[in-house]
């Protein structure tokens, strides 16, 4: 980890732009695995740096949220599933999110509600909407 840090590089997995705790979905995705195949190494490392790297992370003092995100455990199950081609990560996340993009659009049908075509808006028409 330190020398990750001392590369110039951030820790993969560790940080989120909004989150300022344990990520949820790190969380259940770590108590999934440990339940259904704790033996894993990659899950064993997972849980040992969920121990070690926050407490490392605070102590440089520039990181405001030194906690796992989604990532830290993620790429660990798919590999133990078989996933193994790293390309396949960021589509796989897409896809899920997705899924709640199109559950939402069915309610809208299910309820009649009108299509939803957001606009299309310049940086200045944001700009005098926030001057406003």
């Amino acid at each position: 980890m330190w020398d990750t840090l001392n590369s110039g590089s951030v820790v993969p997995g560790y940080g989120h732009a909004v989150l300022r705790k344990t990520d949820p979905r790190f969380t259940l995705q770590l108590s999934f695995a440990e339940k259904h195949f704790g033996d894993d190494n990659l899950i064993q490392l997972v849980r040992t740096c969920y121990e070690v790297v926050p407490k490392e992370l605070a102590k440089t003092g520039k990181v405001s949220n030194p906690f796992p995100n989604v990532d830290a455990a993620s790429g660990s199950l798919l590999m133990h599933y078989g996933i193994n081609q790293f390309d396949y990560y960021t589509v796989l996340f897409g896809v899920a999110r997705s899924f709640g993009v199109c559950s939402a659009l069915v309610w809208d049908r299910a309820l009649g509600l009108p299509i939803e075509r957001p606009g299309s808006m310049t940086l200045e028409g944001l700009i005098d909407k926030v001057n406003q």
